[in-house]
């Protein structure tokens, strides 16, 4: 966490401290206060004061180390670590299929998984919110857990959503446009609920728990019935001005091209996603037509010349595509993360020239390329941690309001 999102947040200079003090223990999972001062260039003083609070509210707690050495001089050390058992947090996936929550403590361990099926993949916002309260209770019930013991939930779904305000443009989930959640989750929602564009939390899992570990500047492409994009730059999520940023599947690529699912034309995901390669590998088809991916891939091992030219294009659009955010951005790493079987060679191999050969050519390698299929538990594992950053602000500022009164 660091003062930006404090400032857009509105905390003080002292429950900024507070937040950055939560984050640097969160990040090293034990550590000492002074340690905590040494890493944050802060002094001892501030720090012992941050600490104070943060273990009063509960959100901390106090181990005990003894030294190492046989002798076992001096005081045992004193470490701080994130207090777990003080509640639990919600990630919530929209997907098209089903509703996919993963409930975590609140140092991030994950408690468990439920997936409440879903009969249509597109529908009314307050209907989406009430399945999603369906499908929290459904979670619990499952688990073992209480409603109650939820202090947050954080939704990702695809579409223009502004995470900061909880506006939503557009979404491939809601039949409505420009719905504003907000009043729907305290409406129906018992604890506070955010939300934000699900390609955006899938960068934010990375950076946590993935192939962005320790990298401050990344991208990552997620690949499914949409093109979606996470941007982090400098160890931040960038989301642009309006929260619409990086919207990578709607890069047009074709000048009055295909149609995609958003009703503009030429864009990038109107080649490359599920729904579009599906749709140009039926064209023009007498007999029994592909209806997946996976469809389309038996049908090009079986020798089908149309199954062969939409993968060979979607490769190489794909590939191009890439190029021109290494051209863009000159990320250290590019992630791309599929919902989707692997396509079969020479496919992949397609698009690492294409890449290649459209990147502009300098004495330096390429940034790190990482592919991995994207089971819906990593999406509901980002949604979870942006539920316990934005709870984390919430508990420090309900921190302030007890210490004024």
């Amino acid at each position: 966490m660091t003062s930006d999102l404090a400032e857009l947040t509105g905390l003080d200079a002292r429950d900024a401290t507070r937040l950055k003090v939560l984050q640097c223990i969160r990040a090293n999972g034990e550590i000492s206060r002074t340690d905590i001062a040494r890493t944050l260039e802060s002094s001892p003083a501030t720090v012992t004061s941050a600490c104070g609070a943060l273990l009063d509210a509960g959100l901390i707690s106090e181990v005990e180390k003894t030294p190492s050495d046989t002798v076992q001089r001096g005081r045992p050390r004193v470490m701080l670590q994130i207090n777990g058992a003080v509640f639990l947090l919600a990630g919530v996936k929209i997907a098209r299929t089903a509703i996919l929550v993963v409930i975590v403590d609140f140092k991030g361990d994950e408690i468990g998984t439920y997936a409440l099926p879903l009969t249509v993949s597109r529908m009314p916002a307050k209907e989406l919110v009430l399945q999603v309260r369906a499908a929290l209770e459904a979670a619990c019930d499952h688990l073992g857990a209480e409603m109650g013991q939820i202090a947050g939930v954080a939704l990702g779904m695809p579409g223009f959503i502004n995470g900061q305000t909880g506006f939503m443009h557009w979404s491939s989930s809601v039949t409505e446009r420009n719905v504003n959640f907000a009043p729907l989750f305290i409406e129906h929602l018992s604890c506070p609920t955010f939300i934000d564009n699900d390609a955006n939390l899938v960068a934010k899992a990375e950076h946590l728990f993935g192939a962005g570990r320790g990298l401050r500047n990344f991208l990552v492409v997620t690949v499914e019935h949409g093109v979606g994009m996470g941007i982090v730059l400098n160890g931040e999520l960038y989301r642009g001005e309006r929260g619409c940023g990086a919207e990578f599947g709607h890069a047009k690529v074709q000048v009055n091209g295909a149609v995609c699912q958003c009703g503009q034309r030429g864009c990038l995901e109107a080649y490359v996603g599920d729904y579009a390669m599906v749709r140009d590998a039926s064209t023009g088809r007498q007999g029994d037509a592909p209806k997946s991916i996976a469809d389309i891939i038996e049908a090009a091992r079986q020798g089908d010349q149309l199954a062969h030219q939409v993968l060979e294009r979607s490769s190489e659009i794909l590939g191009v595509a890439l190029a021109n955010l290494v051209n863009l951005f000159d990320p250290e790493h590019i992630v791309i993360a599929r919902s989707r079987p692997p396509f079969d060679p020479p496919y992949p191999e397609i698009m690492l020239k294409a890449l290649r050969r459209n990147t502009v050519q300098v004495d330096a390698p390429l940034p790190g390329l990482t592919v991995r299929n994207l089971d819906e538990s990593m999406w509901a594992k980002g949604a979870a941690a942006h539920g316990i950053e934005m709870v984390s602000i919430l508990k420090v500022r309900e921190r302030s309001v007890l210490d004024v009164a």
